[in-house]
Parts: C-alpha cells; structure tokens; sequence
C-alpha cells in the first residue's frame, strides 16, 4: 500500500515536472510595442534608474528633515567609588575650651569672662555631613532642538525641486536609451530573418536548376563546369545563409538581455518588416519636423546643471549668514544627591556667527562663481550643438531615405537580370559565367538593399530619441 502511494507520488510530479518543462520551453511571440513594455520593466539600466530615482526621493527628505524638529534622547550610568561629602561646622557656647583642630576647624574659637568669674567659650562642633553626590546614579537628558535660521538650509530647500527634476530627467534619458537599443535590435533582426527566406527561395531555385544542369550534364548535353559552377554559387548562398543565422542568433541573445530575460528563453518576432509606405512617410514627416529644444532630455540636463552650479554658489555665499537653532533639555537622574543645583528643564537658543576665515569663504565663493560661469557657457555650447546635430539628422535621414529608394530599384532590376539570366542558361543562351555573375550581382545589391534598410531605420531612431518623439508608446 505504502509503495502505490509513493508510486503515484512519484508519477505526479513527473507529470507536473514535465508540464513546467514544456512551458518553459515554450516561444514567447513579441511584438515591438511588448519588447519595449518588457525591456522598461526587466532591463538592468532601468532598474538602477529606478533606485536612483527612489535614493533621490530620500535625499530630498533629508533635506528637508533638516529644518524640522529633532528629539535626542541621551543616558549614562555613573559609579562613584568614594562619594564627596561636604560638612559644615556649628557654633556653640560651653563651659569648655576645647584645643583649636586646623585640619577640621573644631575647637575652642573665643572666649569670654563674665563679671561672675565664669568664663564662656564659642566653640565649633561638627556639623552633619552632607553628600556631594550619590554612589550610583543613571542620568537621561531629553533634548528637543530646532533650526531658526540657516541660509544653507535655505538654498537646500531651494535645490530640492532641482534633485527631483534631475532625477526624473536621468530616468527619462536612460528610458530613451533603452528604447532606441531594443528597436534597432528588433529591426536588425527582422531584416535577418527576411534575409534568411529570401537567401532561402534564392538556394532552393539554384538547387532545382543544379539538379537540372547534373541530369543535363549526364545526358551530354552541358559540360561538367556549368554543374560545378553552380555548385559554387549554391555554396556560396549558403555560407550567406550560414552567416545570417549567426548574426540571428547573436541578435536574439542581445534582445533577451536588453529585455531581462534568461539565456535559456526562446523569443520569436510576432511583427512584420516596417512597409515601404510606411517606412518612407514616417521618414518623410521627420525631416520635415521641427525640433524643440526645450524636449530634448540631454539639453534639459544641462539647464539642471546650470541651475545646480547656481544653487551651490548661493549655498558658499549664505555661509557669511549666522545660524540660530532653539533647544530645550530636560534632565532626569535615577537618585539626586542632597546638595544638588543643576537644573531639570533649560531652554535656549543657539547663535553661531561667522566673523573672520582669512578669505577662505571668499575663496570658496569665487570658485562656485566660476563653476557657474562654465554651467552657462556648457549649456550654450550644447544649445548649439543640439540645434547643429538636429538639421545633421535630418540630412541623414533624408540621404539614407534617398539610398534606400535607389538600393530599392537596383534590388528590383538586378532580380530581376538573375531571373532572365536563369532562364537563358536554361536555354543555353547564358553561359555558367553569365549566371555566376548576375547570381553575384544580385546578392550584392539584396545586401545592400537589406542595408540601406536598417540605416534608414537607425537614423530615424536617432533622430526621433533627438526630438523625444514617439517615446511614450509603452505607456499605452
């Protein structure tokens, strides 16, 4: 009974073992809208984005914690071996003259003699002795302190919108790199994999012809060099092939890890090639666009930069101001001493005013100025190679969209050559030669048709990341 439970223990979790493998093993079909929704949740430059983000959003409360109330609580256990004692002598009248002791003070002080014949002596006596403090004592002091006035604290809580805003930007820029790497490996690959079907029709019509031109060779009716020169364009074709699913399988790695998935999952493309109309509006409507500046993050960046730099010569000026901070300490003692003065509850005010540094904070300010300065020249030297670097896209855009167009027409007509060619040698009008050569001719320009393609599609992701266009698509 014992092994039949065990047994159908054992083949359940086979079972579910074998269901969580074949799930694992399953193709995740994505299209570019699920890559990017992907890559923005899972990739590793986004998540440390996204720390520092939230580590900004603490520095902002310190800041601010800065000019709020503090409590201290503060306690310490003390032991006196040998506990002080003070002790004051008395003054008394006696019949008795007692020796002078100068250690102690006691004795016979003055005397005086009365008309009676007695004489009455002023004596002192010891007194009771009192303790100046106690064996054993724990002491808690309980301090509330807070800031009046500050002018670092001030420009502190100036600089916080500052912090926020730089933040946000960094997370926006790092947001706009990861889009652009995930696009153009999503469209690299898409380009490798029609490449691989049109390189794979290409090695299956070669191969049909090259079973022709061998049955044709073994009748006597074309020589063994056509058959061997097809053999070299076939293996020609597919060491292209070769290469391409090298370059797939390098892009697919590179896409799970700008997607933060594992080695081990298995990704298809559920999207098609971009359309020729499509491609060349898209690109069309960007030369055409006119760039805004004040959305581009990394001229952004800079103004943030400009207005830290501002910030931070303020924060060196405020330190010729005084600083005030208001206290109140309240003191408990576990056993008080009977000859005890010190006071339970003080309130206060603390005043800290700068007078003379031999020109240090002088020295200090004239730096921060200068780092100003160069913030306001940094800005306007990236203002201006924003503006250059925007009408430089555009021009490449519009060249590459002009390559792509004459790539385009000179794929078509040398498909078109290689097919004529094809049919000729079949006829025996072309020779091995004629077909080599157009076969060539064709890959070269299929090559650089593909190309012209991915370049068109890589300057237009460089441009719109430049103009912040489209960068809100995995929002939806």
């Amino acid at each position: 009974m014992f092994r039949k439970h065990t047994q159908m223990r054992l083949l359940g979790m086979m079972i579910l073992g074998s269901i969580f493998i074949s799930n694992a093993q399953e193709v995740q079909k994505l299209s570019l809208n699920e890559a990017l929704k992907m890559a923005l949740q899972n990739n590793t430059n986004i998540l440390n984005s996204k720390l520092d983000l939230k580590s900004t959003q603490n520095r902002i409360w310190e800041i601010t914690a800065m000019g709020l109330p503090h409590l201290g609580v503060k306690s310490s256990y003390q032991h006196l071996f040998v506990v002080p004692v003070l002790n004051f002598p008395s003054t008394v009248l006696s019949h008795d003259n007692v020796a002078m002791n100068p250690a102690t003070g006691i004795g016979t002080t003055s005397h005086l003699d009365l008309n009676t014949g007695e004489t009455i002596y002023l004596n002192n006596i010891a007194g009771t002795p009192i303790a100046l403090g106690v064996a054993n004592n724990i002491s808690t002091d309980i301090t509330v302190s807070q800031l009046i006035f500050d002018g670092s604290y001030i420009v502190g809580l100036q600089a916080r919108k500052a912090y926020a805003n730089l933040a946000k930007q960094n997370d926006e820029k790092t947001k706009q790199d990861v889009i652009e790497t995930v696009i153009n490996t999503y469209h690299m690959i898409q380009l490798a994999e029609e490449s691989r079907k049109v390189l794979a029709q290409n090695l299956g019509n070669i191969t049909k012809t090259l079973n022709e031109i061998t049955e044709m060779n073994k009748q006597g009716f074309v020589e063994k060099t056509d058959v061997d020169q097809l053999e070299v364009t076939a293996n020609t074709v597919r060491n292209a092939m070769n290469q391409i699913e090298s370059n797939l399988d390098i892009g697919y790695r590179l896409m799970k890890i700008q997607l933060g998935l594992a080695e081990t999952a298995k990704i298809e493309l559920s999207d098609p090639m971009e359309s020729e109309d499509s491609l060349v509006n898209s690109s069309t409507l960007l030369v055409n666009e006119n760039f805004n500046l004040n959305q581009n993050v990394d001229y952004q960046l800079t103004k943030t930069n400009e207005h830290f730099t501002l910030l931070d010569m303020r924060r060196s000026q405020s330190a010729y101001l005084p600083s005030i901070s208001g206290f109140y300490n309240h003191n408990i003692q576990s056993n008080v001493a009977a000859f005890n003065f010190a006071p339970k509850d003080v309130i206060g005010i603390n005043l800290s005013l700068p007078i003379f540094s031999s020109g240090e904070r002088i020295a200090v300010v004239g730096q921060k100025r200068m780092a100003y300065e160069k913030a306001v020249n940094t800005s306007k030297y990236v203002s201006n190679s924003l503006l250059m670097q925007a009408s430089q896209y555009q021009n490449d855009v519009k060249l590459k969209l002009e390559k792509y167009r004459i790539q385009k027409k000179s794929n078509e007509l040398s498909d078109t050559i290689y097919q004529r060619t094809i049919e000729k040698y079949k006829q025996g009008i072309s020779s091995s030669m004629d077909l080599m050569t157009s076969q060539n001719q064709y890959l070269t320009n299929l090559t650089n048709y593909y190309q012209s393609i991915y370049d068109l599609q890589d300057a237009k992701s460089k441009l719109e990341k430049l103009f912040n266009i489209n960068q809100d698509v995995v929002t939806k």
